[in-house]
Order: structure tokens, then sequence, then C-alpha cells
């Protein structure tokens, strides 16, 4: 394999641990806003409980991608920078504003109410800004005059394959969190959050599927070389939609506890789904970064500046694998923690 593509490999590895990440952790706020002021249901207090120690471990994953665009494809900085120095300025901006809140509010009492609607709306902004970037690398939006970029916006904005994208994001985000909450309320013992969050995710499901689907189809007018690449890669699709299907009916699979539904399969198997398709969308957006103007043979990095970046990344993830593994199973396993949120 040549030595652009492993690394193209690692930043989608780390671009899909974000997404997933990102996803659960920034759903959960939505959720914990959501149900705030609901007396009859811990649907809120499983979801803030849930963001107390994940969201640090989130933001790792976000450095981790950005440093490897950057080091791996310096030569992409400059047009990705125009494309994205917008959007990114706000995210940082509204993650610092969120990552203070988280900080302060569990010192002083004040702020709590503070950070559940901070929490939830930006829930919802980041992974739609965020999103914002995919349908503008595909082409057309971005005009070059000189030695000047200039970004589309009014073309953009009323594009059909922005909001389709967009709807995709969130629903996503949504659809993700719920599993994933559903299964930490069965975690701690709590049937009725349990299943609050089991009846939001059969909702969200088709709705995610049908925003995958139009996604797809409003990229014929827009973008149709991306279109026909992605028909190339039917069976990745297909894997993809079959773990979906098995994910989804898993939700009504008889188990002892609760006596329906087993969310940690759903889980793996929809993190699984969306594996699949985002590496079958990045493989159909080959060889570009932002199309037609560049490639990711035009910016990938000298060959002794790789291995020693690969080198770096090797020790590095040696090092936090162990460490994300060993938080999973104390945060998700650990009954007494897992009780004493459930509590709350």
């Amino acid at each position: 394999m040549q030595d652009v593509y492993i690394a193209i490999i690692i930043l989608w590895a780390f671009l899909f641990m974000y997404a997933i990440a990102g996803s659960i952790d920034f759903g959960a706020g939505f959720w914990a806003m959501y149900y705030r002021k609901r007396t009859d249901t811990k649907a809120a207090s499983i979801a803030n409980r849930y963001l107390s120690p994940s969201w640090e471990v989130t933001n790792v994953f976000l450095v981790l991608l950005v440093v490897a665009l950057v080091s791996f494809f310096p030569g992409a900085a400059a047009t990705l920078g125009t494309l994205m120095i917008v959007p990114f300025c706000l995210v940082l901006f509204l993650l610092t504003i969120r990552s203070a809140f988280m900080v302060y509010s569990y010192s002083v009492q004040k702020y709590t109410n503070m950070l559940v609607i901070i929490s939830g709306i930006t829930g919802l902004l980041i992974p739609a800004l965020l999103i914002s970037i995919l349908p503008a690398a595909i082409g057309g939006f971005v005009e070059v005059v000189g030695d000047r970029q200039y970004v589309l916006i009014d073309q953009l904005f009323t594009s059909p394959t922005f909001y389709t994208h967009l709807g995709f994001g969130l629903s996503t985000e949504l659809f993700l969190s719920a599993l994933l909450l559903s299964d930490y309320a069965k975690e701690a013992g709590s049937e009725e959050t349990y299943h609050v969050y089991r009846r939001n995710a059969i909702i969200l499901g088709p709705i995610t599927l049908s925003f995958a689907v139009g996604a797809i189809l409003t990229l014929i007018p827009e973008a149709f070389w991306m279109f026909e690449n992605m028909a190339n890669e039917w069976l990745l699709f297909t894997l993809s939609l079959l773990a979906f299907s098995i994910g989804y009916s898993a939700l009504w699979w008889p188990t002892k506890k609760f006596g329906v539904g087993r969310p940690r399969v759903a889980v793996l198997l929809i993190a699984l789904q969306f594996g699949l398709a985002s590496f079958a969308y990045g493989s159909a957006h080959m060889p570009y970064f932002l199309y037609p103007d560049v490639t990711i043979y035009d910016a990938f990095t000298n060959e002794v500046m790789f291995h020693l970046l690969l080198i770096g990344y090797g020790i590095g993830m040696a090092i936090l694998i162990p460490v994300f593994i060993w938080f999973w199973r104390l945060f998700m396993k650990d009954k007494r923690y897992l009780k004493q949120e459930s509590t709350h």
C-alpha cells in the first residue's frame, strides 16, 4: 500500500473515532437539556452523568485529527484553511465555552442549569458546523481567482446536499447518543430511563437512514463524479445497510433484563455500520481533499517525515488505546459508579 493511503487511513480512523465519540457526547448534552425539567424521568440525570467523565476524552480525538491532517498533509492546509476557517473558529469558540462550564459547574452549583442549556445548544451547533465542511469539499462551492480562494456561501446555503448532510449529521448524533444512553441506563438498572432512550432510538433510526439516502441522491446534480464513485463502493454500502438492519432490530431482541432490547449489540453494530459507510464515502472522495483543486498526492508530506510521524503515532496510540479501554470498562462496568449515577 502506498504511504499516502496509509496516512489517509490513519486520518480516517481519527475522524471516525471523533465522529462516534463526539456524536454521543454532543447528543447527550442535547438530551440532558431536552429532559431537564421533566420530573417523571431520570433521563436528564443519566445524560448529565454520562457527560461528566466523557467530554475530556472526546476532545482528545479532535486534537489527534487536526494534528494528523496538518502533519501528514501540510500541502492541504492553505486551501482547506479557506474552507474551514469560519466553521472551525466557531467550533473552537463554542468548545471553549462548553468546556469552561463543564469545569466550573461541578464546583459552583449555581452554574449547573446554565451548563445544561449551554451543553444542549452547543451539542447541536458544533456538529452542524463540522458537517457543513463535507458538502463544501465535493466541489463547486470554492472559487479560485488568481491566488485567492473564495467560498461561495450563497450557493452552499441554497444547495439541497448541504441540508441533507446537515440533517444526517444531526439525526446521527441524536440516534447514536440515544442508543448509548439506553445501554447506559440499562447497566445502571434504570428501567424507565432505558425505555425512554430506546423509544428515541427507534424513532431516530429510520430518520437517520432517510437523511443518508437523501444525502447520496442530492449528490447527483451537485457532484455526479462523487455519486459515480459511491456506486462503485456498493459492497461496503451493502454491508453497512446490513449492519444497520441487524443493529436496529436488536432493539426488539428478547432479554431477561427489562424484557426487550439489547442496546449494547445495537450500539456496536450501528458503530460498525457508520464505520463501513464512512470508509466507503471517503473512498469515493479519493483522491481529492477538495474537488478538483487539491488531491492527497499534492498535499502529502515527504517520505522521511511520514515515517517519523508513523513511529510517533504508533507509540502514542500504544499508550492511549489501553487507557481508553480501561476508561470505558471503568465507566460502563463499575456497578457502584453506575448505581450512584442512577440515583441522582
